[in-house]
């Protein structure tokens, strides 16, 4: 990716501009940036743009299965029985520091399955759940996957539906839900030139729109992204590193107990 002095991203023809600033420009201007017109794109056009943008989906990354398995022996809990552990080998109580390991491991592995089969489950009512959107392609409106939409592409939403990338009413009114977004439970009306954003739900009417951000680049893709690296400490969590921290600071002084005796 090239990045102009605005900051702004360049691919090709196209520079990826964030979702709010196409709130405040006009529909015009927005056909004219993203190279695209009421009457749609050309099936031609949207392969190149695929090449360019991606398909419509967030990428989620793939974790190699033994690593996250060994992930199992990390964290407070995992370090406090760790702990335990060494404190009875050194102490040559070797028969509890045996069944200690054997309890985490066997926790580490019934984990680590359930975890497995949560995720195959997922994947499973991802696909059955999979989003249609009506795509204006070639002057003819198809019905197809969500991920196969593109900035640029002129999409038709209504009542039920959710809505599949970042767009721009070109006519007509809604009333969409974005509660999953923003929290706010009351619907919002959104008019011409408004800007709805990919996951709300339509409760109120049917509008045309133009796709302006797809995929990571709209704004649920760019807060699943936030939420991702944030990952807060939980008050568990913390909690427990306090009990380990006592812990590392108490072993030494049982161990120098245990020799003088």
């Amino acid at each position: 990716m090239i990045t102009d002095k605005n900051g702004l991203v360049a691919n090709g023809d196209f520079q990826v501009r964030s979702t709010s600033e196409y709130q405040k420009i006009s529909l015009e201007e927005t056909f004219k940036l993203l190279h695209t017109t009421a009457s749609g794109l050309t099936d031609l056009e949207v392969a190149r743009r695929l090449k360019i943008f991606g398909y419509n989906k967030i990428e989620e990354k793939k974790k190699n299965s033994l690593f996250e398995f060994l992930l199992r022996y990390w964290g407070p809990m995992p370090w406090l029985l760790e702990l335990a552990m060494v404190l009875s080998f050194i102490l040559r109580h070797y028969f509890e520091g045996t069944i200690i390991f054997a309890l985490l491991t066997v926790n580490a592995i019934i984990s680590h399955l359930h975890s497995r089969g949560s995720q195959k489950s997922l994947e499973l009512l991802k696909k059955r759940l999979a989003v249609k959107a009506k795509i204006l392609r070639d002057g003819n409106w198809v019905i197809k996957e969500a991920d196969e939409i593109v900035p640029g592409d002129i999409i038709v939403v209504k009542l039920g539906d959710v809505v599949p990338a970042d767009a721009k009413i070109i006519s007509s009114e809604l009333s969409v839900d974005e509660s999953a977004l923003t929290g706010e439970s009351l619907p919002k009306d959104a008019h011409q030139s408004d800007i709805i954003y990919s996951s709300s739900i339509v409760r109120r009417g049917e509008a045309r729109c133009v796709v302006v951000n797809t995929a990571a680049n709209t704004y649920f893709g760019k807060t699943a992204e936030l939420v991702r690296i944030a990952r807060p400490k939980s008050h568990q969590e913390e909690i427990m590193m306090g009990v380990v921290k006592y812990m590392m600071y108490l072993v030494p002084f049982l161990i120098n107990k245990f020799q003088f005796c």
